[in-house]
């Protein structure tokens, strides 16, 4: 099924159902029938609730059909989305993509989840991960790959990967991700989709599985979407202290980016850390986005990239702070996994975790550093969040590679394992960052990182939203199979999702 409304953004939807134009039960039946149609290419939606959605859709409906005023009902009602398989939906798998815990069903909702539906929001389902996070291709022993809706054989990034892939693909309007290191930005900017991780605090991570209070403010959950404006929409819902995560008790509150006047913002196109190797057309990207916010009325900027290129040994250091278990402990769910025994029974298809997974299990206890030179990095890492603040200020912007080219063929970034690191160093400032489509490259999306001081969401937002207004921003994806002999990689699929009937 092809639709108009599978090119709506979620402020379009939500009018035309205030104005009677359009059921909750239509858009819901569309959106369903479009992952039914993408799913087997993209194998992005790992478990469904399509019968309870559709009873929902039937209750919102009646409720527009009461309203005296709709413009009176919850923010988002009727909206259907999808949420990382890493927050609980009560009734659905919370595995972590991990073959430890194959049996572990949600029992209640991660405090976004109740957020979003005391908004009147509709949850379809949930979406694949790699193994426990801890890579950017999304592909675990449980569910399989999922593939990158421009491009099947190419990588649709992680951890917020199956969320990336069927937004992309007009599966669903909006849906949640959570990001440590890059899991909302490099998933969003390889499919196409727009993408924010907040501020340090923003948004509570109450339930999110991996969770590790000691970590704080540089986990981030926060919405994947079709354009800014249901970033921001989706934000005012789920942003806001909880009491089950005391970062949110203190972070600063959602500003409007109305607020915005870009004839006062300076940007700072960085088109890299000077070390790692960006792909021509990223930089051209960076470049072009500078362009159009000049002729905006912004001023343009200069950076020196070496301040960054410190930033993987910034990141890792400081996520030591929170006192994480060992990689083969998470993996095993709390048991300890044997990595070299698992990678050894990979060569005979015996292991039930992933070559990345196994492999940071075994190479994690080399790469620790010496008490003094953690501390080094950490102080590094304080610093240089405190000269990037200084610099700028209330109305700067860094413009940044969200990772260091196009969409890799599946297995192809294993060789360069330090691309993702565009994103990781913005964890442990705290900093919040929008990814905004801003055209495309021999069929696969281009895109740039907005990054902003710590309590500038607002910012980064008005700033990706002047993008999307100059560079076009948010088109749909149409999978296709390449033909031949190619077939989805899938997993022991454990869970059984519901047939659409």
């Amino acid at each position: 099924m092809d639709t108009p409304l599978l090119d709506r953004s979620v402020g379009a939807l939500l009018a035309a159902m205030r104005a009677g134009t359009l059921s909750p039960v239509a858009l819901l039946e569309a959106h369903l029938a479009r992952i039914t149609k993408v799913n087997p290419l993209l194998n992005a939606v790992v478990a469904d609730r399509f019968t309870a959605a559709r009873d929902e859709a039937e209750a919102a409906a009646a409720r527009y059909r009461a309203a005296a005023d709709p413009a009176a009902l919850p923010p988002l009602l009727g909206v259907p989305c999808t949420i990382k398989e890493f927050l609980p939906v009560a009734g659905l798998p919370l595995t972590a993509g991990i073959a430890a815990r194959r049996d572990r069903v949600a029992t209640e909702d991660a405090v976004v989840v109740q957020r979003l539906r005391a908004a009147g929001a509709i949850v379809m389902g949930v979406t694949n991960v790699p193994e426990g996070g801890l890579w950017m291709e999304t592909a675990n022993a449980l569910y399989g790959v999922t593939n990158n809706p421009w491009d099947v054989t190419r990588t649709s990034g992680g951890s917020s990967g199956g969320e990336a892939a069927i937004v992309a693909a007009g599966g669903a309007p909006f849906g949640i991700g959570s990001d440590v290191g890059g899991s909302i930005r490099i998933p969003a900017a390889l499919c196409g989709v727009v993408g924010h991780k907040g501020t340090g605090g923003l948004v509570p991570n109450t339930g999110h599985w991996p969770g590790n209070p000691g970590i704080g403010g540089f986990l981030c959950t926060g919405p994947i979407g079709r354009t800014v404006d249901d970033l921001v929409r989706v934000l005012r819902v789920i942003a806001g202290p909880d009491e089950g995560d005391p970062c949110t008790l203190q972070a600063p509150p959602l500003q409007d980016p109305d607020s915005v006047d870009l004839r006062t913002v300076t940007v700072f196109p960085v088109p890299g850390d000077g070390r790692l190797r960006v792909a021509n057309p990223v930089r051209k990207g960076i470049a072009r986005a500078a362009q159009a916010l000049e002729a905006q009325g912004a001023r343009v900027g200069t950076l020196d990239p070496r301040r960054l290129r410190k930033g993987f040994r910034i990141w890792s250091s400081m996520l030591t702070l929170g006192g994480s278990d060992p990689y083969k402990v998470l993996l095993g769910d709390g048991q300890p996994i044997r990595p070299l025994l698992e990678l050894l029974k990979m060569g005979v298809g015996r292991s039930q975790h992933t070559f990345m997974g196994a492999g940071t299990a075994l190479l994690e206890p080399l790469s620790t550093l010496s008490q003094a030179r953690l501390e080094r990095f950490i102080d590094l890492g304080r610093r240089l969040r405190d000269e990037l603040e200084a610099l700028l200020g209330d109305r700067g912007v860094l413009l940044y590679p969200p990772y260091t080219g196009l969409a890799p063929r599946h297995h192809w970034a294993k060789l360069r394992p330090f691309d993702p690191m565009c994103t990781g160093l913005f964890n442990v400032l705290e900093f919040p960052g929008t990814v905004v489509p801003v055209g495309a490259h021999a069929g696969l999306p281009v895109a740039v990182q907005i990054l902003g001081g710590r309590g500038h969401d607002h910012l980064t937002l008005a700033v990706g939203r002047a993008l999307e207004r100059a560079l076009g921003g948010w088109r749909r994806a149409n999978p296709k199979s390449p033909g031949g002999r190619w077939r989805p990689e899938l997993g022991l699929r454990l869970h059984r999702t519901e047939a659409l009937g």
